[in-house]
């Protein structure tokens, strides 16, 4: 028998990635209800699956993870590329060095994730977008501001990309924590100007930096091919400007 899939906050990304799995048990539970509330309700659904379930954990807070002891055989943690900090270029072999309480907050979660009693993966995404969601979306709705000179850089992922490599990643046993992105990072005004002309609108104005989110203020380049190469996914959208048109 097939091993049962646990999606925890099947939200943007978990809920693509749960349709990839036809051939098996597919549980979700939504953000709309808490965690740490949702596991003990599961039990029960849990407890026919052994321990054999693969736990796909979207949420960024990992509190109530201790009930799936005796239940999962692997967990798979959607974490940031946060976790780099000031860090300007990233790949496989970089070290977390967290410059803010939340991205602190995440790294403590990957280690709860991989202190478990089950094999686990840590996957780090860079800045997810698609349908709904991302610099277009905010272009559109006029909330974009270009950051500062607009020379910092971003990396990104098409969420379906992201869910391809979470889903291949529950059903592997490869171990460890690894940056995900596309392979086309882009500087804060390349992507604005790309989006304000598929738009058919003014190029957006720009804001001080340091007034702007902390994710915005970030400048950084994700390399995310080494866990794709681990894995023998490739990328649908390797580039924001195949998958930002895709998204409309």
């Amino acid at each position: 028998m097939k091993p049962g899939i646990l999606i925890l906050g099947a939200g943007y990304t978990g809920s693509r990635a749960g349709v990839l799995f036809e051939e098996h048990r597919v549980v979700e539970t939504h953000r709309d209800r808490p965690v740490r509330v949702v596991l003990p309700d599961l039990s029960n659904v849990l407890a026919l699956g052994g321990s054999q379930w693969r736990v796909l954990w979207c949420a960024p807070s990992v509190d109530g993870i201790e009930a799936l002891g005796g239940f999962a055989a692997r967990v798979v943690y959607l974490s940031t590329t946060g976790v780099y900090g000031d860090a300007h270029f990233v790949d496989d072999t970089t070290a977390p060095a967290p410059s803010t309480e939340r991205t602190q907050a995440r790294l403590s979660a990957e280690r709860v994730v991989q202190a478990g009693p089950w094999s686990s993966c840590v996957l780090r995404p860079a800045a997810i977008y698609g349908p709904g969601r991302g610099a277009h979306e905010s272009i559109r709705a006029g909330k974009w501001r270009i950051a500062g000179d607009g020379s910092a850089y971003t990396s990104r992922i098409h969420v379906d990309d992201l869910a391809s490599i979470a889903a291949a990643a529950l059903l592997s046993d490869i171990t460890g924590a690894w940056p995900v992105a596309d392979d086309e990072p882009s500087t804060n005004l390349e992507i604005t100007q790309f989006c304000c002309n598929l738009l058919g609108v003014p190029l957006s104005p720009s804001a001080d930096a340091a007034a702007l989110d902390e994710t915005r203020r970030a400048d950084r380049r994700v390399d995310g091919r080494a866990i794709r190469r681990a894995l023998g996914v490739a990328l649908k959208y390797p580039s924001y400007k195949t998958g930002i048109p895709a998204a409309f």
